[in-house]
C-alpha cells in the first residue's frame, strides 16, 4: 500500500525536487480539492476522475452489536468516480 510519504518520493524523483518540495506541490493539490469540494464544486481531473459531493437521504440503519434500527440523518458524503483510462490502466 502506498502512503502520503511514498507519494512525496514518487513526486520528488520524477520532478528531481527535494522531498519537502514535492510534499508542498501535493498537499496543494490535496488541499485544492478539498476546498473545491467543501465549497459544492467537483473537480473533474481528465484521465483520472470526478471528485464531487452528494446528498445522501435520511435512512434506517440496524445498530450490528443491538440489532437496534437506527435513523441515519441526511447528510453530505464525498464521492470518487475513476475514469475509463484509469480503470483501463488498473484492469
Amino acid at each position: 500500500m502506498m502512503n502520503k510519504q511514498d507519494i512525496f518520493k514518487t513526486v520528488a524523483a520524477n520532478l528531481e525536487v527535494t522531498q519537502k518540495d514535492a510534499a508542498k506541490y501535493v498537499d496543494a493539490v490535496f488541499a485544492t480539492i478539498k476546498d473545491a469540494m467543501a465549497d459544492g464544486e467537483s473537480v473533474n481531473i481528465a484521465g483520472f476522475g470526478k471528485f464531487e459531493v452528494v446528498e445522501k437521504a435520511e435512512s434506517k440503519r440496524r445498530n450490528p452489536q443491538t440489532g437496534e434500527t437506527i435513523m441515519v440523518a441526511a447528510h453530505k458524503a464525498p464521492k470518487f468516480k475513476a475514469a475509463t483510462a484509469l480503470k483501463e490502466d488498473v484492469l
